[in-house]
């Protein structure tokens, strides 16, 4: 008899109570939703670097050499920063480590687009004074590398944590200074 009383007594104990319980789904529901909302960020990362590291390099290498581009040039560079600005417009709220990551991707972004709109104003000024606008661009695209390293980093470790493993969304623009570079691990790895 006290086996099957100890038995009982034993599950009602153990078993959550439906406050536990509640608050056990809302955490599973709320890893599952920032688990995919990793993935989205990443691949998101991925196709925007892709666009992002043509734009920062000729600004760097134009202001490097002293040039200005095309005009029509600049308003494709515009065009696609507008894009690029708006898709991280309305973000979802996650986990904090994934709106970091977000919130610096976002923030690159913007950097990059201001470059941009500083390159159309070096090239609709005055000749004077161009070369030290253009360079002051390049300052905001390199800037724009070094913050988008750091939520990269950040990013890359969301996704270790995720169980996706190492996932590098580094800019393939050169070597910055100050900028953080991938680890070194394969992609996947770790995960």
């Amino acid at each position: 008899m006290a086996a099957p009383a100890g038995g009982l007594v034993g599950h009602a104990v153990g078993r959550p109570d439906p406050t536990e319980a509640s608050v056990a789904k809302m955490r599973q529901a709320d890893a599952e939703r920032d688990a995919q909302q990793v993935v989205e960020l990443t691949e998101m990362a991925h196709r925007t670097g892709e666009e992002l590291a043509p734009i920062i390099r000729a600004v760097r290498q134009d202001a490097e050499a002293g040039r200005t581009p095309e005009r029509a040039q600049v308003e494709q560079w515009q065009q696609t920063m507008r894009r690029l600005v708006a898709q991280f417009a309305d973000p979802p709220s996650g986990m904090t480590a994934t709106n970091v990551a977000r919130g610096g991707l976002r923030s690159a972004v913007d950097q990059v687009a201001v470059a941009v709109d500083s390159v159309a104003l070096a090239l609709g000024g005055p000749t004077v004074g161009r070369a030290e606008r253009m360079q002051l661009a390049a300052r905001q695209a390199t800037l724009a590398v070094t913050t988008w390293s750091v939520a990269a980093t950040q990013l890359d470790q969301v996704n270790i944590d995720a169980g996706q493993g190492h996932q590098h969304v580094h800019l393939d623009v050169g070597e910055v200074e100050g900028a953080l570079g991938p680890d070194g691990s394969a992609e996947g790895a770790g995960g």
